[in-house]
């Protein structure tokens, strides 16, 4: 291990969220327009990755973290309609364009790169959308300000801005309902129930022990042929979240009770129905931004701490707004582990621009519960996670590592 680290542990007396009266969770699901950017904007990375180390040997300077979905005009109808306008994706941001190579200025191909990668997701990951004539793709790719070139190119591991990551662990049964059940939806179920689109939004509502679940999806026209069969779509789909979540609350949870809400904003009277073309509400005015939705532990917690980073789409190797969201997550799984004893663990890791990624200027980690601060087990929880967080700092390189293979999500 290298020398001491700016490493703070504490023990704080606060009663743990998971035992708190309210607690709020949200996931947008992997078709929600702002998922659509993400993971638009992680999928140009990891291919511009693959090229660089290709072509070059090593990861260059780059951040796709700007991309931006505008919705486009759709014309849904039982039995299936159409698309009027298509989605137009803007996928720009900083990539190293070009080397320099026995003297010589060497293209790269930087944009066909990131436009053969976002092809490939879309067509895998949202079946209903023909990426022909349902979505324009455009690419703004331009070289990094000199500064942070800079930064990059003189060493691997130096960082490229002053910035933070947060994470915390464990998931909460709350936690747990938001996040499995919209990959449920957008995973097992979709076999059984067609009908239901890759557009899905999950919002949780602990209130005691009464869980109150919102879920808005999409829904695919074409495998609907009229009012009657969307309704029984939308029951079949309520009933077996309704089983899903059961099972989800026998396994994390305390007896809790569980209300699950289909797309409530339907008016059946009024002739108000969720139904889109292509299973995502990108179709007909939903627009989508980068960093807007998940954080990289695939939630939105309003009542745990978050940082604004975006992490998607950010270059896997000096940027801490990237590294630090994903290693804090980490640090706070193993140290929750190490723990347990019912803690809260919430990781702040702080970095300063041009200084070494894996020597931050504060890495402060937080143990709660309600007796935390004055357990005799303190000083030992101290220790243990000071070693947690200072081994993965050493071996910050397996973090970047998982990130290029894509063996890490990002929202």
């Amino acid at each position: 291990m290298s020398g001491k680290k700016n490493i703070y542990v504490n023990g704080i007396n606060q009663v743990p969220v998971p035992k708190r009266q309210i607690e709020i969770v949200e996931r947008k699901g992997i078709g929600h327009p702002d998922s659509v950017a993400d993971g638009v904007a992680e999928t140009v990375s990891e291919s511009l990755c693959a090229m660089y180390i290709k072509e070059v040997g090593h990861v260059l300077h780059h951040n796709t973290d700007q991309t931006e979905v505008v919705a486009g005009i759709s014309a849904p109808k039982f039995g299936g309609g159409e698309i009027v306008k298509p989605v137009y994706i803007l996928m720009d941001g900083r990539a190293t364009t070009y080397i320099e190579k026995d003297g010589k200025e060497v293209s790269l191909p930087v944009e066909s790169t990131a436009l053969k990668g976002v092809r490939k997701y879309l067509k895998k990951t949202y079946p209903y959308l023909d990426i022909d004539s349902d979505v324009i793709l455009d690419t703004k790719l331009g070289m990094g300000s000199d500064d942070l070139t800079g930064v990059y190119k003189a060493s691997n591991y130096l960082s490229n801005d002053t910035s933070f990551g947060v994470g915390f662990a464990p998931f909460s049964v709350t936690d747990e309902l938001t996040f499995q059940t919209e990959r449920y939806i957008n995973g097992a179920l979709k076999k059984k129930i067609p009908e239901a689109g890759q557009d899905v939004k999950v919002m949780c509502s602990r209130v005691g022990k009464d869980i109150t679940m919102t879920i808005a999806c999409a829904m695919v026209d074409r495998f609907i042929d009229d009012p009657t069969s969307y309704k029984s779509a939308v029951e079949d789909l309520t009933k077996s979240v309704q089983d899903f979540g059961a099972g989800i609350i026998d396994k994390y949870g305390d007896g809790e009770n569980l209300v699950v809400d289909v797309n409530t904003g339907d008016d059946y009277e009024r002739g108000v129905y969720y139904l889109t073309v292509t299973g995502l509400s990108q179709e007909m005015g939903d627009d989508g931004s980068v960093g807007r939705g998940n954080r990289c532990n695939g939630l939105i917690t309003p009542f745990r701490p978050m940082s604004m980073e975006a992490t998607s789409g950010k270059n896997p190797i000096t940027h801490v707004g990237k590294i630090y969201n994903v290693l804090s997550t980490m640090i706070a799984k193993d140290v929750a582990k190490k723990v347990k004893a019912d803690a809260e663990i919430h990781v702040r890791l702080l970095s300063q621009i041009g200084h070494t990624i894996s020597d931050p200027l504060n890495a402060n980690i937080d143990i709660i519960n309600e007796n935390a601060a004055d357990s005799p087990k303190l000083n030992k929880w101290k220790d243990e996670a000071y070693e947690i967080a200072a081994d993965w700092l050493d071996n910050i390189d397996k973090v970047s590592e998982l990130i290029i293979n894509g063996k890490i999500r990002t929202f």
